[in-house]
């Protein structure tokens, strides 16, 4: 019997405008959490145009801005990745730098067309270092602390999308959705079946397109990217 996902409950004091529900301006950074941001109503347009003002976590001030998710919302399948990239920072859109290039091409060799997936991120953000001034800005994984905080914002679109299947891109958004026992090494390739923010939901993990990247043999990693997404492509027919 599969361990059910570890979850973790955070107490916050959040400010509330009249009706209980949260005041526009409580952005309680220090709570760490996106929800005083997210609409409780409106489709997918009415999540972008919020999470533009998110300061849920301190991760909006180096950013250059939100980089919500991309796709239909009557999209099949969901994927969901780690975080913006430098180029996802300057465009706002999720998955157009390199690894994104690299991911619509194992979709297509896979059987799964591009076009008709949802994607989107753990966290909205692009967590940078530097090492110098004026150089290039190096990825930095975002913490579980602010993998947390933005939470509410993937529960928002796993609401309005409503997917059949997820495929989780790497670990960072392997731990945002199945908890931080989540090893995608072990369970990599499989089709499994786990609730999700109160939903009954089918994931298939597999690796994030930037390790195919960044492998000694890409090549081989990138025949088991699409391996993996192969059985993704078979639990949707």
């Amino acid at each position: 019997m599969r361990a059910q996902p570890q979850t973790t409950r955070t107490r916050h004091r959040i400010r509330t405008a009249p009706g209980g529900y949260p005041h526009p301006m409580a952005g309680t950074e220090d709570a760490y959490t996106a929800e005083p941001f997210v609409p409780r109503r409106g489709g997918l347009p009415a999540l972008r145009e919020a999470a533009a003002d998110c300061r849920g976590c301190p991760l909006h001030r180096a950013a250059t801005q939100t980089v919500f998710g991309a796709g239909k919302a009557s999209a099949r399948v969901m994927l969901v990745g780690e975080q913006p990239g430098d180029q996802e920072d300057r465009q706002g859109k999720p998955f157009v730098g390199p690894a994104g290039k690299l991911l619509d091409r194992a979709l297509t060799d896979a059987g799964i067309d591009p076009a008709d997936a949802y994607v989107t991120n753990a966290v909205k953000h692009f967590k940078f270092t530097r090492a110098e001034p004026r150089k290039r800005r190096i990825h930095k994984a975002p913490t579980l602390r602010e993998t947390t905080a933005c939470g509410p914002w993937l529960a928002a679109e796993l609401d309005r999308v409503a997917p059949e299947l997820i495929v989780v891109l790497g670990a960072t958004a392997g731990k945002a959705l199945l908890g931080s026992s989540f090893r995608v090494t072990q369970v990599r390739g499989t089709v499994l079946e786990e609730e999700i923010h109160g939903r009954p939901e089918r994931l298939v993990p597999t690796v994030h397109p930037s390790a195919v990247l960044r492998a000694d043999d890409r090549e081989g990693a990138y025949r088991g990217l699409v391996s993996d997404l192969e059985i993704a492509a078979r639990a949707l027919e």
